[in-house]
Order: structure tokens, then C-alpha cells, then sequence
């Protein structure tokens, strides 16, 4: 079978010969420990990105199947971006940077967590009219037609993995543009409406993307968002209001994508998301992707035994094994079969592989994983 078909397959609970070894890529910094350790060339780590040709020469060199993140779409973001530029060079040597999002940064050398947000430049009515809502308009130039026309002969049926459509985000995106505390103070503006203003012209745009690539005739396997709208313990925003918001647009966008025949809906949300479970399942996403096991334990199991074989899901295995040792992955390899076994799920490290990741663990793990038969 091909990488395709045993996705699919298991996707709609048909047989496979085994499960796929499926990964979500790495951290640039592991790419570039193992670089200097000597398991992968140094040119592969420089020039990485997800689904790219350095990203499956890795998959050769390791074992992997493929990246489920291969995906493809127009340009659903703020276009064009704000400047990227330095506002203030502080004492301690850091410096305070405006990204192309309108969030104000303090960006420290050598620092490659998520750095911390300073300001914002979304704050009121009058910003979002003339600053935001310009770059969030439709124009053609934001899906290349030419590409996407040549599409099925140049990239669909060279490929024996799944290929995405990416649908962009509803809310995750509003998040990236307005940061954690000014989202949090727009909710509440004493502009009642503005929110969600905002929230439905960038969602308007986002169709529209998804929709002219789709009329190009480009086939694709699934459909994907982006959201990145939950932490540790929960929801950025209360379900009630983020149902409120969200739901029409979510049905909308997968309602598109079920006319042009894709029927797995993919959505990426790191953090605990199960109060938000609803409003994407009961709007058409179908697949939990990565779902992270953090300190919170297995989210899959429990989301299947609410919502049904319809909840299906990628990814579940806790990454934090590759830093340990064998039997670290041997028990997660035993997990994954116990999953696999309820059919609907393909095994996946639940986000990118961190530093410290050790490459032999990393490699016994793709090994093992495809001898396993759901």
C-alpha cells in the first residue's frame, strides 16, 4: 500500500498491511544537534521546513513515512504585512521589535522560546479600520491560480502521502494579530461589535482563499487549520463566546470543502482543547491533531468515547520519550497500538520534536511503530 491509501484507510476504519510512521517535524535547533552529532547533514538542518525536500530526505534518513503537515494554500494572512523593524535596543541587549502581525516584541539574542509580547497596534475601531482591515481583504493575487491549475500533474500524483489544503485559522490567527492581552480586552471593548468584526472579515478573506484554490480543480486528501487557541488548563476565551464566533465560520469553510469531496477536516490546537471539542466537531472538523499529552494525560480516548467513531485523530504520542530511553518509547509504542486499535487514529508525536530528542530513539520509533498492524 502507499503512504496515501494506509491514511485514508485508516481515517475510514478500512484495513491496512500496517501504520504508517507519521511525524509532525522538529524544532530547528534538534535539526541542528543532530547536524553536529553527525546523523544528518548540516546543509538538510539549514534548509528545513515542513513537507520541503530537506524535510523528506530527513524522512529517508530516519525512517519516517511522511510529515502530516504537507499542506498547501493561498496567502490567508495579513497581506501585505506590517514592517518588520526595530523600535528600541534595550540596556540588557535586548530590543523591542514590531512584527509583521502589529505585535510589539522583546526579542533577546539567543532566546528561541516565544518572545514575550510588549504591545499592540490592534486596540480600537479606528486601528482595525485603517490599519487591519486594508490587509484583510480578498484580492486574486492572494492564491497563485497557475500554480494550483498544474497542481494534480506537478505535485498530487507525484506523491504517495497525503497532501493538505490549508483553510487557515478562525481564531488562532485573531490571536497572532491582536496578542493573548489585547484579545482579552477586545472581547470586552465597549465597542460591542468590533470583535467580531474583526473576527468575520478575516474569516471572509480565509474562505475566499480556500474557494479559488478549490475551483482550480487542485485535489487534496484533507483540509487543515491552524488555531493554537488553548494553554495548559483550557481556552484562550470562554467556549460559550468562542462558539458564538467561530461556529458559522467553521461550517462554512468545511461545508466548501465537503462540496469539492474532502471529507477529513484536520485542525491543530495545542493545549487541553476539550471545551472546544464541540464547536469544531458539531461544525465539521473531524480530526484532533496533535493532541498534546502535556501533564494532562491522553485527550483522544475520552473525546472518542463522547463523540463516536466520527471523532477521529493524529498525532497523541508524547514526544517526551525520544529524551528518555527505549522503554520510554517502548511504552508509547504499546499506547499507540492500544489506540490504533480503536480505529480512526494514526499515531503521531504530539507537536515538533524538541532539543534533546535523541536521534536513536527517534529512529527505533519509526522502525517499531510500522511493524504494528491496527
Amino acid at each position: 500500500m502507499t503512504n496515501r491509501e494506509r491514511a485514508l484507510n485508516l481515517l475510514h476504519y478500512k484495513p491496512v498491511d500496517r501504520l504508517p510512521a507519521v511525524h509532525f517535524g522538529y524544532w530547528s535547533e534538534l535539526l541542528q544537534e543532530w547536524a553536529a552529532e553527525g546523523h544528518i547533514p548540516k546543509e538538510l538542518a539549514d534548509r528545513w521546513y515542513d513537507g520541503g525536500e530537506a524535510d523528506r530526505e530527513i524522512d529517508k534518513i530516519i525512517g519516517w513515512d511522511f510529515n502530516w503537515s504537507r499542506v498547501f494554500s493561498g496567502n490567508t494572512g495579513l497581506s501585505p504585512r506590517f514592517e518588520h523593524k526595530v523600535l528600541e535596543t534595550l540596556p540588557d541587549g535586548g530590543q523591542r521589535v514590531q512584527n509583521g502581525d502589529g505585535i510589539i516584541q522583546r526579542i533577546y539574542p539567543g532566546v528561541v522560546s516565544i518572545p514575550a509580547e510588549d504591545d499592540y497596534l490592534l486596540k480600537d475601531r479606528e486601528a482595525f479600520t485603517t490599519l487591519f482591515l486594508p490587509k484583510m481583504q480578498y484580492t486574486p493575487d492572494r492564491v497563485n491560480t497557475s500554480f494550483f491549475s498544474s497542481f494534480n500533474e506537478q505535485v498530487y500524483n507525484k506523491t504517495d502521502s497525503p497532501v493538505g489544503l490549508h483553510l487557515g485559522s478562525v481564531m488562532g490567527e485573531i490571536r497572532n494579530i491582536t496578542s493573548v492581552v489585547g484579545m482579552s480586552y477586545l472581547m470586552y471593548d465597549e465597542d460591542e461589535t468590533l470583535f467580531a468584526d474583526i473576527v468575520d472579515a478575516y474569516a471572509e478573506m480565509q474562505y475566499r482563499c480556500a474557494e479559488a484554490v478549490l475551483e482550480t480543480g487542485a485535489r487534496f486528501d484533507f483540509a487543515h487549520y491552524w488555531e493554537d487557541i488553548c494553554f495548559n488548563s483550557g481556552p484562550l476565551l470562554s467556549p460559550e463566546l468562542f462558539d458564538e464566533l467561530c461556529a458559522k465560520h467553521y461550517k462554512r469553510r468545511n461545508d466548501l470543502c465537503r462540496r469539492y469531496g474532502i471529507d477529513l477536516i484536520s485542525l491543530d490546537c495545542d493545549g487541553v482543547t476539550e471545551q472546544l471539542l464541540p464547536t469544531w466537531f458539531e461544525n465539521g472538523v473531524n480530526i484532533m491533531f496533535p493532541i498534546e499529552i502535556g501533564t494532562w494525560g491522553d485527550q483522544f480516548e475520552p473525546a472518542r468515547k463522547k463523540f463516536g467513531p466520527g471523532m477521529l485523530g493524529v498525532g497523541g504520542m508524547d514526544k517526551t520519550a525520544f529524551r528518555k530511553d527505549r522503554a520510554a518509547v517502548d511504552r508509547e509504542l504499546e499506547r499507540m497500538r492500544r489506540l490504533a486499535s480503536l480505529g480512526g487514529f494514526i499515531p503521531c508525536p504530539d507537536h515538533r520534536l524538541m532539543p534533546g530528542s535523541r536521534f536513536d530513539l527517534v529512529c527505533y520509533y519509526a522502525e517499531e511503530i510500522k511493524k504494528i498492524t491496527p
